[in-house]
């Protein structure tokens, strides 16, 4: 276990005025007034997030990695998802020791393999997490860790993809080692790099799957499933047309994500 202090908060950068792939721009215009589209999935979930948070907090960023979010966000999306500055301390937490140089939070822990969460219990008040939960092996173990570190009243506010979305069933059609390449195919403006695609297993990534492992004996569900635009057709317009159609029309099971909001009793 590695474990460092950071006293280092990041300066927001200016607004970029054009965002986004041609082909999203073109179905949501609205994207170039201020960065984001009317349904965008990461400012409705940080919402959330900064509704619920309380400068007394400690918050686990569960999963922070190198804090990529720093590089390819500026402006107002990049002052509402960040959490640091907000609270008494953001925790950044993840297997990969590049989350000792991650800039958006304030003390950084390696974790290690067996699964365990290296703090003591009852020591957080929220944890957040973003695209975690369909990387976890081992789901059980987290949610166990999960549990014992969050104190009372705590909040898990999880983003994940929905397992039956299109995003997920084409990535269990393909296997992991292609991963990186498909990626760079089918969402091109994406500034994700090789290092930033993990394995995926979707062991927890349904609503009955959150209220399983984490039971409603000892936990509150506020959680949902929900519809942004869509994220992988390659830059082309009518593929993300007809992936947006298809997502309005779909029944809510196969929506794309998962925002998972879940109270410690």
């Amino acid at each position: 276990m590695a474990v460092m202090a950071k006293q280092q908060p990041i300066a927001s950068k200016p607004d970029l005025r054009r965002t986004g792939s041609e082909a999203i721009r073109r179905l949501y215009p609205e994207i170039d007034a201020g960065g984001f589209t009317r349904h965008d999935h990461r400012i409705i979930f940080f919402a959330r997030v900064n509704a619920l948070l309380r400068k007394d907090m400690t918050v686990l960023d569960f999963g922070a990695g190198r804090g990529i979010w720093a590089e390819v966000e500026s402006g107002f999306r990049l002052d509402l998802t960040t959490l640091q500055g907000k609270c008494k301390r953001v925790i950044g937490a993840d297997v990969d020791p590049v989350v000792l140089d991650n800039p958006l939070v304030d003390e950084a822990v390696v974790l290690p393999c067996d699964g365990s969460i290296p703090l003591l219990d009852t020591s957080i008040d929220m944890v957040v997490s973003w695209a975690v939960f369909e990387h976890l092996a081992d789901p059980a173990r987290t949610a166990s860790e999960l549990r014992r570190i969050l104190r009372p009243g705590g909040w898990i506010c999880a983003w994940t993809p929905n397992k039956w979305s299109y995003i997920s069933v084409g990535a269990r059609l393909v296997p992991n080692r292609f991963h990186a390449r498909v990626l760079r195919y089918v969402h091109p403006t994406s500034k994700r790099q090789e290092r930033d695609v993990f394995p995926t297993f979707y062991k927890l990534n349904t609503l009955r799957e959150l209220r399983r492992h984490f039971p409603i004996t000892h936990f509150e569900h506020f959680s949902y499933r929900f519809n942004g635009p869509p994220s992988y057709h390659a830059n082309k317009f009518f593929l993300a047309a007809t992936i947006d159609i298809g997502a309005k029309l779909a029944p809510n099971y196969f929506a794309q994500t998962l925002h998972a909001f879940i109270r410690k009793r």
